[in-house]
């Protein structure tokens, strides 16, 4: 690798936790040009380029045409986009829990789907001041000092009905393999009312929110071990086994786990440099 990667990841302010994943700064230059995937996770992506707008050449949703965003939200998918790059890539990423699309965004998750939207479709004039004061900024804390204040001033009262979070965390948060019948007896609901309810919240039906939650943690894994078994990513990702893994990253990604972590250079590069930067802010 002859390129240059730099990169922090910090903790939003105290109030926007429930709604914000760790925000992620990234700044990659001088690599072979090329593409690389954007995975899908239980989480609806911001991105907010710098630079250079982001050009997604294969979108999630293959009724959506490929394009180039300075910034952008979209919303859960279980399929990939394909990013093409020159070689360098810059700009501050954000994963909103569906939660956080309603409070920050204004709209159900469902209301995104698997489409990428413009940012200032959702946020207005908020947008263009988030992106213009990022870019002006010299460091990744004085732009993660930004996004706090304009997040938080956009921070709004507008919970998801609890059946439905609850039946979000059930299936999402777990270790293992959750039925969905299992689910809606919990919460008092039978499983068609919970099927219906949820994608129309969430956009994604009860066993793919389950499905993408098991992706997701091995994805992280895989991110930041480099070196891991797949067995032991299974086991620790609620898999049944490293056939179960297997099989549900070839219908995500359309590839195995093991030719994702030999081809995709750009997340491992990010996932050091993010992981080593990392901060904790109050």
């Amino acid at each position: 690798m002859t390129g240059h990667s730099e990169g922090r990841r910090a903790s939003p302010a105290q109030a926007l936790r429930p709604f914000v994943g760790p925000y992620e700064g990234y700044r990659l230059t001088g690599f072979e040009p090329g593409s690389h995937l954007g995975l899908p996770s239980p989480y609806l992506t911001v991105i907010i380029a710098l630079d250079a707008p982001l050009e997604l050449a294969r979108m999630s949703d293959p009724r959506q045409q490929p394009g180039a965003w300075g910034t952008l939200a979209s919303g859960l998918s279980t399929a990939p986009v394909t990013i093409r790059h020159d070689g360098n890539q810059h700009g501050v990423q954000l994963a909103l829990t569906p939660a956080g699309s309603r409070a920050l965004l204004g709209v159900p998750a469902a209301e995104l789907g698997a489409w990428v939207v413009e940012l200032e479709d959702l946020l207005g004039t908020d947008a263009a001041e988030l992106s213009d004061r990022i870019a002006a900024q010299h460091s990744w804390e004085a732009r993660f000092a930004v996004l706090d204040e304009v997040l938080s001033r956009r921070l709004a009262d507008a919970e998801i009905d609890p059946h439905l979070e609850h039946a979000w965390q059930l299936l999402t948060a777990a270790d293992g393999v959750v039925r969905v019948g299992q689910v809606a007896r919990e919460i008092g609901w039978s499983r068609r009312h919970l099927v219906g309810r949820f994608a129309a919240e969430f956009g994604v039906s009860p066993k793919e929110a389950a499905k993408l939650a098991r992706f997701h943690r091995s994805h992280q894994l895989l991110r930041s071990r480099p070196s891991i078994s797949l067995a032991d990513v299974a086991a620790r990702s609620g898999f049944y086994d490293q056939a179960h893994l297997a099989r549900d990253w070839r219908d995500i990604v359309g590839i195995p786990p093991s030719r994702w972590r030999a081809e995709e250079l750009f997340s491992f590069i990010q996932a050091d440099q993010t992981s080593e930067g990392a901060v904790s802010r109050a």
